[in-house]
């Protein structure tokens, strides 16, 4: 084994084991466990319906969105009210390409609460955006069991996988890289994973990439450790996810409302004194 598989290895052994190892309430091996399976919390969808409001759901975890979209309306599924349940082809009939009329009409049904500004590039303005460019999208196929075939042929060869999320960056208004990666994960696809500023922190901080890595060479890293730990990209982006948010978002009554606060810094120097102070197994 080389020295990069030992240190990926020891990295991700360290990084599952040191959330329960803090004496939080309710924080235990199995709560950990229980996360590093998607389809355990978030079932794949089984229609185009489905598969479009998971679009809308990864658009708004980008930079500030989830404050400003699904906290001012309580939550995207709200949106169901303004795109008549999710029909990606009826929201094409009614809006077309002219996002500032569903903006018109989500202001109108949902008065959402906070500041909506209007300037094309304003977060509410681009959302929509996203909305019409998902639905044009997802109405490219004809079910959805034909939009996971196609997925499919991309994650079945290691040379092709990344280039799906690259494509799915140019397709989808406000969907970049580490976007893509994140809703491709999280609907079960567990080569996959989002390359996000917990991971890059963490991942930095251990030389476990290159200093100044880009989302895929980062996202290449991950799969590299993953694979060294005999994991899924899946599992390992996860463990170190929940190290970086300290957020259980499934287990309400952990912490508060499922947060317990990031341990990110702390677990980078406790890591680093053993992977890279002679302490390693």
């Amino acid at each position: 084994m080389t020295d990069t598989a030992k240190i990926d290895k020891q990295a991700y052994l360290l990084a599952k084991s040191y959330l329960p190892s803090l004496g939080i309430n309710g924080v235990t091996p199995n709560l950990i466990e229980k996360y590093l399976n998607p389809l355990t919390i978030n079932p794949k969808p089984t229609t185009k319906q489905g598969i479009y409001q998971r679009f809308l759901e990864s658009a708004q975890n980008a930079n500030m969105k989830a404050g400003v979209i699904g906290k001012a309306i309580g939550g995207v599924g709200k949106l169901s009210i303004v795109l008549d349940n999710f029909t990606p082809k009826s929201v094409l009939n009614k809006y077309g390409d002219d996002w500032e009329v569903v903006l018109d009409d989500i202001v109108e049904q949902l008065h959402p609460r906070g500041e909506l500004r209007r300037t094309p590039r304003s977060i509410w303005p681009h959302y929509c955006q996203t909305i019409l460019s998902a639905a044009n999208f997802v109405e490219q196929f004809a079910s959805a069991n034909d939009f996971f075939s196609w997925v499919d042929f991309f994650d079945r060869d290691d040379r092709a996988r990344a280039s799906l999320p690259m494509l799915l960056s140019r397709e989808i208004e406000g969907f970049g890289f580490a976007l893509s990666c994140d809703f491709l994960k999280e609907m079960g696809y567990v080569n996959f994973s989002k390359p996000d500023v917990h991971l890059r922190d963490i991942f930095l901080s251990l030389n476990l990439c290159q200093d100044k890595a880009d989302d895929y060479q980062l996202f290449k890293a991950i799969i590299r450790l993953a694979g060294h730990a005999n994991e899924s990209a899946y599992n390992a982006d996860k463990v170190f996810w929940l190290i970086g948010s300290g957020y259980f978002y499934d287990d309400p009554h952990i912490g508060t409302k499922g947060r317990v606060g990031s341990r990110k810094h702390s677990f980078i120097e406790y890591a680093r004194a053993i992977l890279h102070g002679g302490k390693m197994e």
